[in-house]
This record gives structure tokens, C-alpha cells and sequence, in this order.
């Protein structure tokens, strides 16, 4: 695999391809390994994790660099993604030893208690966009509750995803965290081996809806959050350069490459045209803070998605053609008169574009919206209450949030719906997707 510097175009490295019996080795000793460390005190394990945590705070400028090489992720915004996955160690360091089960109701001589235990061998798939932070979740989780691991990160971030694994495994026994680098080739490997008892896989629904298929052929359990088409939706009576500043932010960080990024707009009407030149002059201010896209395959599929919605009669307010020079550049854009039909509004662009829709109403919002096939999550602007305990109660996704593009409380998980995937991710609940409860009845034996 071929790694550029989407900055650049410049190569950052050759990374050679697990090929298919050193995968089968990697599963096979992951398999080896589990039946010592599902046996390992929750606490030995926590203490593992916690070690592996503050080596990983100690590499932050060697991970940091790393993916702003490989992925083109602003400095900052690098740094802040090993920070939140050191947290999220931690975080499952704390949890792990405190997972417990709970007793039931029984006859009087019985006791009667369900009790998780580890599912055994855990493909972890992660992406890109946040190699360190997501992998961090899936990671910790996983052998928190007593899983062995096998890791494949992205091919477009190997040596980022491969580095973060190594230093988590320097402190667990052998075979608990293995590594694999590869494609979707090796990931495909990994999802339909036999010997692998769960898939947890970041990324698009093309590839999570073959991991599911492969897992329900033969019993395995996939934890999937996969692709997203978020909806921000703008009521009247909100002020109209706040609600820009959501909106491009929401838009626009990261390039638009983030899981939940804003991927549609409804502006209320009597409020778009204000909204509209806000928004307009927000883009400006971003355009000298966005960085490239993750590689010039991705900045095309963003534009020829643009492209479709101007021939089909979207505007260009601002934007909207890739920056000339060396890198995967492409500008913040604004697109306007956009339609439910065209691709850059039903579909995922992941990319820095924000197209909007003026509606009439709240309820043609909200109506709008919610008709689409993703479930990842939404936003809504409004000032009146009422308005958003309807949004929360009617949009069909796992995450709602009101009045904050990016909110969300630390530990807090979120669970996709239809095309976006399912399962938690991060939070406690992911120790319960990673675990299986089993019951026991126990009763004295019969006396003579």
C-alpha cells in the first residue's frame, strides 16, 4: 500500500499487505490467547489498559505527525484525537472491572444471576478520519471485557493505526492484540474467518452491509456504525449568524470528513435568505482553516457529487470547484436551491459542503428529514421547546441534539439505525454489545 501526504502528494511510506496465512496466524493467536486473558482479573486487565494509556499520551507528537502525514488532519485537531483517545482508555480502564451482571427473583433455596462474559475474538475495522480516537473505543472496550483483538486500521492511515496498536500492546500478554495491515481484501478475511466471534467495524455502509451478511452466515455478532446523511435543521426565531456558525462548523471541521458531520440543511424560510448570507460569510472564514481532503480519490467523489446538483439546478454561493496546486484540497462550500433528490443531499458526501434547503415550515422540515434511509444522528436549531421535544421524539436516528451541533457528554454512547449500522459505540453500552449475558440457576442438590 501506497501512503501520499494528501498536503503534498508526496509518498509518506510503503506499507506491505498481511497476506492471507499470516492473517490466519494473527486470528489463530489471538484465539490462543483468549482463553488466558478472559480468565485475567478485571482489575490486572484495567491496569494493563491504564499503562497502554499513558504510553500513547506519552507518543502524542509521534501519532500526531503520523496522521497529519497520512490523512492531511490539521495539527490540532490531530492532537486532540490521541487526547480523546487516551481519555478513552482510561474511561474503559474505570468501567471494565465495574461490568457486572445482575440477580434475579427466585424461589428461596435458589439463587438466580445473569453474568457477562467475553464473546472471545474481536476484528476491530477502523477508519480514517479519527484513526486514534475511534480505534481507541472499539480497543479498549474489547479487551476491557476480555476479548482478544485483531486490528486491521485503514490503508489510507496504516502506520498511524499500526503505532497506536503497538504501544497498547506492549503492555498486554502475547497474542492478546494482534495487527494486520491490509485492504478491504484482509478486512474481508477477517469478517468471514470462523474464528473470529465479532466484527466491530467504522466506515462505510457498503462495507457494513457485507460484514453483516458474512456474520449472520455463521452466528457472529457485527457492531457496525457506518455511514451517515446528518440533518441540521433551522427553525425561524433563532438568530441567523449563530445558526451559520452551527451549520460550518458542522460542515466544515475536518474537511467534513466526520462521522457526524452535517450532510443537509433545512432553513425555515422566513429565516433563509439572512441564514444564506451568514452562512456564505462563515464559509469565507473558514476557507483558510479547512485542510485537505484525506486523498484526491475522496475530493473527487465530493465534486462530481457538486457537480450533479449544479447541473441539476443547485447554486453555488461560494465554493464549489477542487483549489488548483499540489494536495487534495477543496474549499468550503455552499450550495443552494438544493433538492431531495440529488446525490450531495441523500447520500453521503463527507466532504466541506453544505447544501440547503428552504422550506416552508418546521413541520416540512422535520417531515423532510426524517424521510431518508441513514439513522446516524441530527441536529436542531430552535428556540421553542416545543418544537424540540417533537424533533427528538420524530427523527428516526440514535443521536438528537438540540441547539449544539457537536454536543454530546463525555462517556456518552450512540446507537446507528437502518443504513447507518447498529450496536453502541463508546459508553458503557459498548461493554455490553462486546460481552454475552449467559443465566444461571443454581439450586441445592436434592437431600438423601
Amino acid at each position: 500500500m501506497t501512503v501520499l501526504d494528501p498536503r503534498t502528494g508526496d509518498t509518506v511510506s510503503r506499507i506491505p499487505i498481511t497476506d492471507t496465512h499470516a492473517c490466519e496466524d494473527a486470528i489463530a493467536r489471538a484465539r490462543a490467547a483468549f482463553a488466558t486473558w478472559s480468565r485475567t482479573p478485571a482489575a490486572e486487565r484495567a491496569a494493563a489498559l491504564t499503562a497502554a494509556a499513558e504510553a500513547v499520551r506519552a507518543a502524542s507528537d509521534e501519532l500526531a505527525e503520523l496522521n497529519e502525514r497520512e490523512t492531511g488532519k490539521l495539527a490540532e485537531d490531530s492532537r486532540g484525537g490521541v487526547a480523546a483517545g487516551v481519555g478513552t482508555l482510561v474511561q474503559y480502564a474505570e468501567l471494565g472491572p465495574l461490568h457486572g451482571g445482575r440477580s434475579l427473583q427466585g424461589g428461596w433455596g435458589a439463587t438466580d444471576f445473569m453474568i457477562p462474559e467475553p464473546r472471545g475474538v474481536v476484528a476491530v475495522l477502523t477508519p480514517w478520519n479519527d484513526p486514534v480516537a475511534v480505534a481507541a473505543g472499539l480497543l479498549g472496550a474489547a479487551l476491557a471485557a476480555g476479548n482478544t483483538v485483531v486490528h486491521k486500521p485503514s490503508e489510507r492511515c496504516p502506520r498511524t493505526g499500526r503505532r497506536f496498536a503497538e504501544l497498547i500492546a506492549e503492555h498486554l500478554p502475547q497474542g492478546v492484540l494482534e495487527i494486520v495491515d491490509g485492504d478491504g481484501k484482509v478486512g474481508a478475511q477477517l469478517a468471514s474467518s470462523e474464528q473470529v466471534d465479532v466484527v466491530a467495524h467504522v466506515g462505510s455502509s457498503v462495507t457494513g452491509r457485507a460484514i453483516a451478511r458474512s456474520c449472520a452466515e455463521r452466528g457472529a455478532k457485527a457492531v457496525l456504525e457506518n455511514g451517515g446523511n446528518d440533518a441540521l435543521i433551522v427553525d425561524a426565531g433563532v438568530d441567523p449568524r449563530w445558526a451559520a456558525e452551527q451549520a460550518a462548523l458542522g460542515a466544515f471541521a475536518n474537511a467534513g470528513q466526520i462521522c457526524v458531520s452535517v450532510e443537509r440543511v433545512y432553513v425555515v424560510e422566513s429565516i433563509a435568505e439572512a441564514f444564506l448570507d451568514e452562512l456564505v460569510a462563515e464559509a469565507r472564514v473558514w476557507g483558510d482553516r479547512v485542510g485537505p481532503m484525506v486523498d484526491t480519490a475522496q475530493r473527487a467523489l465530493v465534486h462530481d457529487q457538486v457537480a450533479d446538483a449544479v447541473a441539476e439546478g443547485a447554486r453555488v454561493l461560494i465554493g464549489g470547484a477542487p483549489r488548483p496546486g499540489k494536495g487534495a484540497f477543496y474549499p468550503p462550500t455552499v450550495l443552494a436551491d438544493c433538492a431531495p433528490h440529488m446525490a450531495v443531499f441523500c447520500e453521503e458526501t463527507f466532504g466541506p459542503v453544505a447544501p440547503v434547503r428552504v422550506v416552508e415550515s418546521f413541520e416540512a422540515a422535520l417531515s423532510e428529514a426524517a424521510d431518508d434511509r441513514y439513522g446516524l444522528a441530527a441536529t436542531v436549531l430552535t428556540a421553542d421547546m416545543a418544537h424540540a421535544q417533537q424533533a427528538w421524539r420524530t427523527l428516526p436516528v440514535g443521536t438528537v441534539k438540540i441547539n449544539d451541533v457537536f454536543g454530546g457528554a463525555p462517556g456518552g454512547a450512540s446507537e446507528p439505525r437502518r443504513a447507518s449500522g447498529n450496536g453502541f459505540g463508546f459508553g458503557p453500552e459498548l461493554l455490553d454489545e462486546l460481552t454475552e449475558m449467559k443465566v444461571v440457576h443454581w439450586s441445592p442438590p436434592r437431600a438423601p
